[in-house]
């Protein structure tokens, strides 16, 4: 009898271990770094309230066909997960837009501001023009979410001139930044890298 409940204390621990190992700290159910490794069954297992909705796409400017997963589909939850693989075991990129229950451990989310960004990064940033598929896309330039994954894309809270358009890092004046109320507008979190 003793060897049993041996047995059992050590599958019990192995596996606390292994529910642990997937994890990034934050144990919020609502953590997007807490979904990186887990295949399209445990996160419809984890979610089963998602109303999960499956199928295939382009992406990457229409040049890659991937799967894509999305949960909560229609609601500020919705999150949309591509795979690196069809068989869906492995997370290429999640992403969300809007201010709903999902938050990133880094403290980064919808709505923060550009200065909070510079601030949390511990370096000024650097930020795409907009008005094409990467638009408004930051560059953490080393600072501290440089290694993160986080990928953040800025939106304007006002009017943009001409020259903030366009595949091109923005040269502005500190005022000029400060005119477009420059927020976090969605966020990726890329797994493929």
């Amino acid at each position: 009898m003793r060897k049993i409940a041996m047995i059992l204390a050590v599958l019990v621990i192995t596996a606390c271990n292994s529910t642990k190992k997937r994890t990034s700290g934050n144990t919020s159910k609502f953590t997007v770094e807490n979904l990186g490794d887990l295949a399209a069954e445990d996160i419809k297992r984890n979610y089963p309230d998602a109303n999960v909705k499956e199928g295939a796409d382009m992406f990457e400017e229409e040049t890659e066909e991937r799967p894509f997963t999305i949960l909560y589909p229609g609601t500020t939850d919705e999150l949309h997960i591509t795979w690196q693989d069809k068989e869906r075991t492995k997370i290429h990129d999640l992403r969300y837009a809007q201010n709903g229950r999902w938050k990133s451990e880094t403290g980064v989310n919808i709505g923060t501001t550009y200065e909070d960004l510079n601030k949390m990064n511990g370096k000024k940033i650097s930020f795409y023009g907009f008005g094409w598929d990467y638009s408004g896309a930051v560059d953490w330039n080393g600072g501290k979410l440089e290694k993160s994954g986080l990928r953040v894309f800025l939106k304007p809270g006002n009017e943009l001139l001409n020259k903030f358009y366009g595949d091109k890092i923005i040269e502005a004046t500190p005022e000029e930044i400060e005119a477009l109320d420059l927020k976090v507008g969605s966020i990726m979190i890329n797994y493929a890298i």
